[in-house]
């Protein structure tokens, strides 16, 4: 279930360019872009393999998504690295299948497959510095039919993620010699698929920071977090960071106890709509700020 507010980011940016050609003045260029897909084909790849920032050069670039769990309208920010890389990996075990009668008969690769799911959970416990973050989870393992039947191969996948390159090159070495020590051990074969994902998302110091003094002017201290927490979902929008210097923030779309506190990707997720008016505020404020320096921005 990929439910997570696009619908609602794309009615805030809609209502913050009608304010701005209705009521705002200012000197510059000002590109509003709307991303698709920015689930799975990486919609800001594409669109900067189209030769988005050729056509339409930018100065800095900006974006928000709305958070659950956080307080409906209030705003937060983090300089630096904020959202995590995301790796995709196929791991096959190839073995011998047989009689379940008869384990002594053949290669095991769904005991080889279990093993190996609980040795993945040390690569970050015992080699990830403790004061740094990644994730390693193993969302599906397929292997099997028949209760009375020990299969000849197995398939896990799994998503990883980390916040610091290091930490990235670190975590893939580690669970590629895990995989192939494993399955020696129980006399299987292994392959790895590993296909590189998102990028760390790391929001540029001045942009955060003059991102957060126009949220702080136009709803209080008391309404923004100017030093908010890493996250370690990812976003695509990383790709456009690396290409142009900016900030990528988030606004609440509900506190514990209220509907907007669904997180996303579930099914009971709602987009909170009354948080439409202070996004698009937010990016009117951000426009005639900015602008102030005569410059491009999207």
């Amino acid at each position: 279930m990929h439910a997570c507010g696009h619908d609602g980011h794309t009615a805030t940016l809609l209502a913050a360019a009608r304010l701005i050609a209705e009521d705002v003045s200012f000197d510059g260029v000002l590109h509003l872009i709307f991303q698709p897909a920015e689930e799975g084909a990486g919609g800001a790849v594409q669109m900067m393999a189209d030769g988005l920032f050729e056509r339409f050069p930018c100065d800095a670039v900006f974006a928000l998504h709305n958070m659950p769990g956080i307080e409906s309208g209030r705003f937060v920010f983090r300089s630096g690295p904020t959202m995590a890389s995301s790796d995709n990996v196929t791991i096959t075990l190839k073995g011998m299948g047989g009689h379940g009668a008869f384990p002594h008969q053949t290669r095991d690769t769904l005991v080889a497959a279990s093993s190996l799911v609980m040795a993945l959970q040390t690569v970050v416990s015992r080699n990830v510095d403790p004061l740094k973050t990644a994730v390693v989870t193993v969302g599906a393992l397929h292997s099997g039919q028949a209760n009375n039947v020990i299969p000849d191969d197995a398939q896990l996948e799994l998503s990883i993620r980390t916040l610091d390159d290091d930490v990235r090159k670190l975590v893939r070495r580690r669970i590629h010699d895990l995989v192939q020590l494993q399955a020696q051990s129980y006399g299987v074969e292994a392959s790895i698929d590993w296909r590189e994902g998102y990028a760390v998302l790391v929001n540029s110091p001045a942009e955060t920071a003059l991102a957060v003094a126009v949220a702080t002017d136009l709803l209080g201290p008391e309404r923004v977090d100017a030093n908010g927490p890493m996250f370690t979902a990812s976003e695509d929008f990383a790709f456009m960071l690396q290409k142009v210097p900016g900030c990528y923030l988030f606004v609440g779309n509900g506190g514990p106890g209220t509907p907007g506190a669904c997180a996303v990707h579930n099914p009971g997720y709602d987009f909170n709509d009354d948080i439409i008016a202070p996004g698009a505020a937010f990016w009117c404020r951000l426009v005639q700020t900015y602008f102030q320096s005569g410059a491009v921005i999207g």
